[in-house]
């Protein structure tokens, strides 16, 4: 069986785009660029490998996450998707 290994992803909807940047760069710090921010991590079973997180905001009128009605969206990393999928 495949497994989550980590997380790839957290995307969510924003009236605002420049404002919620700049309140999360102030209060917590993220930094980020005009589509949103990468979190480097490293796995701890195997340490040489450099993966991400991104965390992105997007327009409120996005179609991106459809069909999902949701206003986010969370993406995992999977062991082996291209298995996983067959």
């Amino acid at each position: 069986m495949k497994r989550v290994i980590g997380l790839g992803g957290v995307f969510f909807k924003s009236q605002d785009n420049k404002a919620i940047k700049e309140w999360y760069s102030k209060h917590l710090g993220i930094a980020s660029e005009d589509w949103g921010a990468v979190f480097p991590w490293r796995r701890k079973e195997n340490p040489d490998e450099e993966t991400y997180t991104a965390w992105s905001p997007f327009k409120a009128d996005t179609k991106y996450f459809e069909p999902s009605q949701h206003d986010y969206m969370i993406n995992y990393q999977v062991e082996d998707l291209h298995a996983l999928l067959l």
